[in-house]
Formats: C-alpha cells, sequence, structure tokens
C-alpha cells in the first residue's frame, strides 16, 4: 500500500475529500517525524511501536576500493511489531 492509496482510502471510508484525506495523514505522518526527531517512542497499541536505536561509531571498509573508514554513531528509526498485528498476519497463512 503506498500513502496515496491510503489517502484514497480514507476519504473513501470516512466520507471526506481526497484533499482533507491527504492533509489528515501528512499532519500524522509529520507528528511521528518529530516525535522521533526527539528521540520519543511512538507506541500504537495492536500495531506496533517506533523506537530510534543508537549505533556507535565504528571503522568500516568501502567495498569499492578497500579503504578503512570511519563511520559516525548514527540513530536509526526501528519498528517493532505488535503481538495483536503479528497474530493477524500469522492467521492468514
Amino acid at each position: 500500500m503506498t500513502k496515496a492509496d491510503l489517502i484514497n482510502k480514507l476519504a473513501a471510508k470516512a466520507g471526506i475529500t481526497r484533499v482533507k484525506a491527504e492533509a489528515l495523514v501528512n499532519t500524522i505522518f509529520d507528528s511521528m517525524i518529530e516525535a522521533l526527531m526527539r528521540d520519543d517512542r511512538i507506541e500504537i497499541r495492536g500495531f506496533g511501536s517506533f523506537v530510534n536505536r543508537k549505533y556507535d561509531a565504528y571503522k568500516g571498509r568501502n567495498p569499492r576500493t578497500g579503504e578503512i573508514i570511519s563511520v559516525d554513531e548514527k540513530k536509526l528509526p526501528f519498528f517493532k511489531v505488535g503481538k495483536e498485528l503479528k497474530d493477524s498476519v500469522n492467521e492468514m497463512k
């Protein structure tokens, strides 16, 4: 499902215009991005949670040249699926 698919489905299900549905979806996504930028945890019960994982700096290797390079520490968003969603997906086997 793409973002456009989500907007169309929301508009149809809620009986609102596509423009309003797009504004709603963008507001939700923007709020989630802002929360992750503040290092807040996002929990959506029955669906899952988003959290930033911190990775320490390390020495890596450029696969093309073989040169040793320093990789800075970084944070990456991580999604952990909720039990209810996991069970629902597994029931569809």
